[in-house]
């Protein structure tokens, strides 16, 4: 059974779509967050849209933003999470640790003074959602922090390097979000980050982010680890 959207009816023809398809994103966005599409799931616009009472046109603008945003990829079928293998996902580690310390520190640089003040609110949302044990807004709050900083990078061609791999980070943000005991890791990772931002100090942000991505390293090996413990006995029944 599909959400209930809100009647849209009385509002401006222009943008009724976009308020749909926002809609239909971020209903979709919990449910990812939350486990409940499935790596063997197919998303297809015209069930989506027969799903949310809409056209196929914002349902398929929520499907592509999605995919833009690295929680689904194009199929030749409709859309479905990312498959990216184990292998991979460590290669893009060691590229986070040689890319992201510079970029960080261009983003204490460059972020301005009503940026700062963003991330400093994001941040807040984000210990609010950790301390109420609300996941959904938590992984939220600090994809909003991350795409904060990321957007400051003043180089261009760093910048969207970064933003070409956000399909790996979200991966391995559901994977390590599952385990609440990472979420003061994660949030005070922030936290020291933000620091070095707030006092413009290039060096300490680039020093903090490589921790960061240690820790986010550590993390995902733990949790695929526990994955990988819960396959064998079926793969074991099934062999």
């Amino acid at each position: 059974m599909g959400e209930n959207l809100p009647d849209l009816k009385s509002s401006p023809a222009s943008s009724v779509g976009q308020n749909t398809s926002a809609q239909i994103h971020d209903v979709l966005v919990g449910r990812i967050q939350k486990g409940e599409i499935g790596l063997k799931d197919r998303l297809v616009d015209t069930a989506v849209a027969a799903e949310f009472g809409v056209s196929r046109m914002p349902a398929r603008d929520a499907l592509m933003r999605l995919a833009h945003e690295g929680y689904l990829e194009p199929s030749t079928k409709g859309f479905i999470l990312p498959r990216i293998d184990h292998q991979e996902i460590l290669e893009i580690f060691d590229l986070r640790r040689l890319l992201e310390p510079r970029a960080a520190a261009l983003a204490a640089q460059g972020l301005s003074e009503v940026e700062i003040l963003l991330l400093d609110a994001t941040l807040k949302d984000a210990r609010f959602a950790m301390e109420e044990g609300d996941r959904e807004n938590l992984f939220r709050a600090c994809e909003i922090f991350r795409n904060g900083w990321v957007n400051a990078v003043s180089n261009s061609s760093l910048r969207k390097t970064l933003q070409r791999y956000m399909t790996q980070v979200q991966a391995v943000r559901m994977m390590t979000f599952a385990d609440p005991e990472n979420h003061p890791v994660i949030v005070e990772g922030n936290a020291r980050l933000f620091e070095a931002f707030r006092q413009r100090d290039a060096v300490a942000a680039s020093d903090r982010i490589l921790r960061f991505v240690f820790d986010g390293e550590a993390a995902y090996l733990a949790a695929h680890e526990e994955a990988q413990k819960h396959k064998t006995p079926t793969a074991a029944r099934n062999g």
